[in-house]
């Protein structure tokens, strides 16, 4: 059985390609387009998703797309006549591309596939987040938690899975969004919705959260079993197309913060105060789903979940024994899980939940790539000097090229599925010099100067750096660093560091890259970054690394076998 899947028309476009039960490749949207968080039909994924794998559109049995656009063109409708006369700006805005594309998805999805003649498939949006997350686990069964913006009404969605059967116990509806709620923050403090709110995340490490109490008084009611309800009044997100209003502005004494504006000491306390009330709500939200479920393993999905300092303490401060976040448990990772639901739920297909490295869990690395020949042949197309090194030295020249200080390109093998580089698509550096971090920052990724960076380690010694004893293979973990001052460059101001361990059951190049670091120096940490600049996706091409290495101050570039240099 093969089974498209399908996200598009709010953030993170997306399409994935399931046959029984496995992931043959996924991959968003903008890696294709270059336009970041592109929203567009996935029409690029689509076609390198089936090219890449030798599947025509004729053997596509289902084509799974991850929520009901009615549902939510309802909600729309609703809301709209709800704050009416407010946001007519808003409903001439949005409405006219639902009446003439977005309502219309299964034509542009017959008009894109000629010759498929399978059924097409419209799962709650909450489901698919929830199949993403419980079926790229290896539980038998599962608590599930879904949180994100809105999906079709739904906000905050409760679940129990138990073999291939998924059930949605409880939810919270539009517009009390924990969600939104985040992202008018990252709004307020002067970050873009749905792409600023990791910002937020590291901003917040800055501050206090002294604004903690005047938030839960008088922005969001919270109940005992982690239930919120807003008071709309200091929100515009369901009028306009901005997230706050002037009340909002004049509770915090600040107006709204402009992208170009210096960040004050009061934004950073504002941050703290807005992740501080998000993670003691999650918290609640999490007991409240363990005594309903009763069960010891929890599946946290939407894109809530990708704040891994709230992740950490969930695993931390949680009764659960287990916790599963899959790679990119946003919007993107539903094309995955609406296909993994027709799969799975719908047709009932055996569940692998053994180590195998057909599950998704276990192999990351599912997009495009470029052979050796392929890159040989762009090198040589533009008269590109190169040296061409065997496996050994390739290691040994990248590990003792970033131990010597130097900033290095790391582009191999298949591209990541999710918003982070693990070891593919990756910029490489040195952890243990402080002056990495202003470096990366200004010199590489042109961004701002509070990011952090993530440190990639050895599995095996992980508890020996990090105040953690899983694996945290997605970045998804925001954890104490022990050694501060062996790895400063990857250790932020509050002592913490968002870590991915390095498996070499996953990532084998990767590893020994890493252990031949660890060999040289000591340290089995380096830096990771992705290679990608402020504003633009990672990149995909041999180009685009290219391009990346000349435009920056990167010192050199891994491509495959080839060693490139400036």
């Amino acid at each position: 059985m093969i089974t498209l899947g399908i996200s598009c028309y709010y953030h993170d476009s997306a399409a994935a390609v399931v046959k029984d039960g496995k992931v043959l490749g996924a991959v968003e949207e903008e890696r294709f387009s270059r336009k970041k968080f592109d929203d567009d039909f996935p029409i690029n994924a689509i076609e390198w998703s089936l090219d890449s794998n030798n599947i025509s559109p004729s053997e596509i049995d289902a084509v799974v797309f991850y929520d009901k656009p009615v549902l939510k063109f309802e909600r729309l409708l609703d809301n709209y006549i709800a704050v009416a006369p407010r946001g007519l700006y808003s409903f001439v805005d949005v409405i006219p591309k639902w009446i003439h594309k977005r309502l219309w998805i299964k034509n542009e999805i017959k008009n894109s596939l000629k010759g498929f003649n399978g059924d097409i498939i419209f799962p709650q949006h909450h489901m698919s987040h929830a199949a993403y997350s419980y079926f790229t686990s290896q539980f038998e069964d599962a608590a599930i938690l879904t949180t994100d913006g809105v999906g079709e009404w739904s906000t905050t969605s409760i679940g129990q899975a138990n073999g291939n059967s998924i059930k949605l116990l409880q939810d919270i509806r539009w517009p009390h969004s924990l969600g939104l709620f985040y992202s008018a923050f990252t709004y307020f403090l002067g970050f873009q919705v749905n792409e600023g709110e990791y910002k937020l995340m590291g901003l917040s490490s800055y501050g206090k959260p002294k604004y903690y109490d005047l938030i839960l008084d008088n922005l969001i009611d919270v109940k005992g079993d982690g239930s919120i309800h807003l008071n709309m009044d200091y929100f515009a997100f369901t009028y306009d197309k901005v997230m706050t209003n002037d009340k909002f502005s004049k509770l915090f004494g600040i107006d709204r913060r402009n992208d170009e504006d210096n960040i004050q000491q009061i934004h950073f306390d504002i941050g703290a105060s807005a992740q501080k009330v998000l993670e003691d709500i999650l918290l609640k939200m999490v007991k409240h789903v363990q005594e309903k479920t009763k069960s010891k393993n929890l599946c946290l999905g939407g894109g809530v979940a990708l704040n891994g300092v709230a992740n950490y303490r969930i695993l931390k401060e949680s009764e659960f024994e287990n916790i599963h976040i899959p790679p990119s448990p946003g919007d993107a990772g539903s094309a995955v899980g609406c296909a993994m639901y027709h799969q799975f739920a719908m047709n009932m297909i055996k569940r692998d939940i053994s180590n195998s490295s057909n599950k998704i869990v276990e192999n990351v690395y599912i997009g495009p790539s470029f052979s050796n020949d392929d890159i040989k042949k762009f090198l040589e197309t533009d008269k590109i000097n190169y040296d061409e090194l065997d496996h050994e030295s390739l290691i040994d020249t990248c590990a003792k090229m970033i131990s010597q200080g130097n900033v290095v390109g790391w582009y191999q093998g298949k591209m990541e599925w999710g918003p982070r580089a693990l070891g593919n698509r990756s910029i490489l550096a040195d952890p243990r010099r402080k002056e990495m971090k202003d470096v990366l920052n200004e010199k590489i990724k042109h961004r701002e100067s509070f990011r952090p960076f993530a440190p990639s380690i050895l599995e095996e010694h992980v508890s020996e750096y990090f105040d953690i004893n899983i694996s945290s293979p997605y970045m998804l973990m925001v954890a104490p660093v022990k050694k501060p001052e062996v790895i400063p460059a990857v250790t932020h101001v509050d002592g913490t560091g968002r870590l991915q361990t390095v498996s070499k059951n996953t990532n084998l190049l990767y590893y020994k890259l890493i252990n031949r670091f660890f060999e040289m120096t000591g340290v089995p940490v380096i830096i990771n970054t992705s290679m990608n600049v402020k504003g633009e996706p990672i990149v995909n091409t041999p180009e685009q690394a290219y391009n990346m290495l000349m435009k920056t101050d990167m010192n050199a570039l891994f491509m495959g076998n080839f060693l490139v240099k400036k």
